[in-house]
């Protein structure tokens, strides 16, 4: 797979940022003003103010390190920056974009390096298309300061952590942007000055690189988790790195030798993993209740779960009118519900043989991805396959839940063969539902059952996962 993409982080990438208590102090009018605008007056000094916003600021990255999510500004500033007035989020809504905004471009002092206009160049006169994975909290920053750079015309895609809702390191941003780039992460190369959350993510997405570049702030994170492809102190260094891997590209392209198939797409779910005691915690919390589910129970559970896997509803919602079917409405017994199928969801085993194989058909150069109806995060399920050795190979991830469709829609498969650029015959989908079988089948994939249902049609059946690397149709 030739490099196809190149992604940048922003600050401390692209541009360098600092701040000082001084800068925070005389800029912190500009929030003070801002908040007057809802309503708020809050009785503090500007110094006190400036203080505030900075210890707000580390107790939001220290939880959202913990979480990977990024909350919307109002809530930020309500639960972190200002926690101690107790301000309705909803009050602050209006306001709540303009006062991430400010204080990412107000109390920071920002300044591109400045080679990147010559580097983003030269990158795009190879052909190669350049984005953006940035952690911010307000959504117009990151556009702004691109275009008050200059340098805005250059990317696309951008994918910023305020609109995406999910924060570097979690790997499933870096792989929504490498959908929106139409290309699987290995044909990616990611640049960022951050181990924990740039190196880190892009290598649990399968990047073909991640390069570190050097940047002087220190905002008291310990900054490990991986080691980087590179280490570079100017952007210009970049450029010999992207060209070697372009020449590598053409060396393998003489030599190679292909299957005919060249993409394998996995179903998830009773395909790399199970659940040994499914709904086991749900069952020991609805022992000895009196239950009075609803008539149109197993109608209403069927439809609740295609909102939540095609991402209409959130996976707490979800689980919170699951057990109000069964006519549970106590506050504390709901959520003692809710915390029983979260667990039942998190206990899982992964199928014999799964990590080795799946290991193996990375070794001979296939194209590996995941197709999957899920209600949760897929960063969820790269952490399971993380434990055993097996998270960093997917090319692809195409969710229902990010999608808003399900399978057997085409749209699903078709996504994946789009972003790995193969033609249907040149692909196969492994599942077990006879309708995401037969939904495979449709588009023109080639199609392997395991685990499967007794009615399911495929093209070929193995009864064990490691039997994939006996078929001839894999054969190189």
């Amino acid at each position: 797979m030739n490099l196809k993409a190149v992604f940048f982080d922003m600050g401390g990438t692209i541009e360098t940022f600092r701040f000082t208590r001084e800068l925070r102090i005389e800029r912190s009018a500009l929030i003070r003003e801002c908040l007057l605008k809802a309503g708020i007056s809050l009785p503090l000094s500007n110094e006190a103010l400036a203080d505030l916003i900075t210890q707000g600021a580390i107790a939001y990255n220290r939880w959202n390190m913990q979480t990977n999510i990024e909350l919307p500004p109002a809530q930020i500033w309500t639960k972190y920056y200002l926690q101690d007035f107790a301000i309705d989020p909803q009050v602050l809504e209006p306001v709540g974009e303009e006062l991430s905004f400010l204080y990412e471009t107000q109390l920071f002092m920002r300044e591109m390096r400045p080679e990147i206009p010559a580097v983003l160049n030269h990158i795009k006169s190879l052909g190669l298309t350049i984005g953006c994975i940035s952690n911010t909290q307000s959504t117009t920053q990151v556009p702004h300061t691109l275009t008050r750079y200059g340098i805005a015309d250059y990317f696309d895609p951008i994918v910023l952590s305020s609109a995406y809702g999910r924060r570097k390191p979690d790997p499933a941003i870096f792989y929504y942007a490498a959908r929106l780039a139409n290309c699987p992460t290995r044909a990616c190369i990611y640049v960022g000055d951050k181990i924990n959350r740039d190196v880190l993510g892009s290598k649990r997405a399968g990047y073909r690189l991640s390069v570190k570049i050097v940047h002087t702030y220190d905002n008291g994170e310990l900054d490990q988790g991986a080691v980087p492809d590179a280490v570079i102190h100017d952007m210009t260094e970049l450029l010999p790195i992207i060209e070697k891997e372009m020449e590598r590209d053409k060396l393998f392209a003489i030599s190679q030798k292909q299957a005919a198939v060249k993409a394998l797409f996995f179903d998830a779910g009773d395909i790399l993993y199970y659940r040994p005691r499914k709904n086991e915690h749900l069952k020991l919390f609805l022992e000895g209740k009196k239950l009075s589910p609803a008539l149109n129970y197993e109608e209403e559970k069927a439809r609740l779960k295609d909102l939540a896997f095609m991402g209409q509803i959130k996976r707490h919602d979800y689980y919170e009118q699951i057990i109000r079917l069964y006519g549970i409405d106590n506050p504390a017994e709901i959520a003692e519900g809710v915390q029983a199928i979260g667990e039942d969801d998190e206990s899982v085993e992964i199928f014999e043989n799964v990590p080795d194989t799946i290991q193996e058909l990375k070794k001979r150069g296939f194209l590996l991805g995941i197709i999957t109806d899920t209600a949760m995060p897929f960063s969820n399920k790269l952490k399971w396959f993380d434990e055993h050795g097996f998270g960093d190979v997917w090319d692809v991830m195409i969710s229902s839940r990010e999608i808003g469709l399900r399978k057997p829609e085409a749209t699903m498969y078709e996504l994946a063969l789009q972003q790995t650029g193969v033609e249907p015959s040149q692909a196969v989908f492994i599942g077990h539902k006879t309708s995401e079988l037969t939904g495979a089948r449709k588009v023109g994939l080639k199609t392997i059952a395991f685990n499967y249902d007794k009615d399911a049609e495929a093209d070929l059946y193995i009864q064990n996962f490691c039997d994939l690397l006996k078929l001839p149709l894999l054969e190189i």
